[in-house]
């Protein structure tokens, strides 16, 4: 497929969906949105690809909602049109909104934060698995600063990484919050240098591709994202059943197999 907003490569097992508006740091519009979820669906389909990296090129990662979007909405007091459909039709509810599909993505998604992350695009950065920032990487809110509410379920997502108080104090003042206080309170996983930002958030990815098994990597991923909607027994009994379907796997026997014989895996994600 042809994109014009994003790029998209496979490398090692790891597709690299680049947001390509750099000369407006990335900024979101109705076009990059459909080619996002493209680029998603193609790498859930793809047996090749067993990770997801989600990134900027340039020095932002995503600068938010293009203004001009904002002015269309302000001009016609009305929202874009919706209805792109639930990204896979067997998970909840809850993961079938405009961009809350990332969860139902069965494959690890991984936002390389490289520069500015700010609104709509600190959204979409917080539906990944992971979040990894380059040491020049800013984040903002910005909603309060616009005369805006906390959008897109960012107000159930940002607690549960930071905390109640933490959420409170990003979505009220919509202050800058650099990489290390990123880090301190939650907000990003990991920080490393901007001069090998890529080489170390692809070691990652790659390490992941290559060493771990991809069917565990999707049962774990399903597990963790609906476990934030159940109770402790919920959970205990939902993972008591999925496990007698990974003793059965061809990804079990590898998993013992290439432990035993001190080789490389090899596994297939069966």
């Amino acid at each position: 497929m042809a994109y014009a907003e994003i790029t998209y490569r496979v490398t090692d097992g790891v597709a690299v969906v680049t947001l390509n508006r750099p000369d407006k740091l990335n900024a979101w519009t109705g076009i990059m949105e459909g080619e996002v979820r493209a680029a998603m669906r193609a790498a859930a389909d793809d047996e090749a690809v067993r990770v997801i990296v989600l990134t900027g090129a340039g020095r932002g990662f995503c600068a938010g909602a293009d203004m001009q979007t904002l002015q269309d909405i302000q001009s016609d007091s009305r929202a874009p049109a919706r209805g792109a459909g639930p990204f896979d039709p067997k998970a909840r509810d809850d993961f079938s909104k405009t961009y809350s599909y990332f969860p139902a993505v069965p494959k690890p998604i991984i936002a390389a934060v490289n520069g500015a992350c700010a609104g709509l695009g600190l959204v979409i950065a917080l539906y990944a698995d992971m979040r990894f920032a380059s040491d020049a990487a800013v984040f903002t809110t910005a909603f309060s600063r616009r005369g805006l509410i906390a959008e897109h379920g960012v107000s159930w997502l940002l607690p549960r990484l930071v905390g109640m108080a933490n959420a409170a104090d990003l979505l009220f003042s919509a202050r800058r919050v650099l990489a290390p206080e990123a880090r301190e309170i939650g907000l990003v996983n990991r920080v490393f240098s901007h001069a090998s930002f890529e080489d170390e958030v692809m070691a990652y990815a790659t390490m992941l591709a290559k060493e771990v098994s991809p069917r565990s990597l999707r049962e774990i991923k399903r597990e963790i994202w609906n476990a934030q909607f159940q109770g402790l027994g919920e959970a205990i009994d939902a993972a008591n059943g999925d496990m007698a379907g990974s003793f059965v796997s061809e990804d079990f026997k590898e998993g013992v197999a290439h432990y035993l014989e001190k080789r490389a895996p090899a596994f297939t994600g069966r």
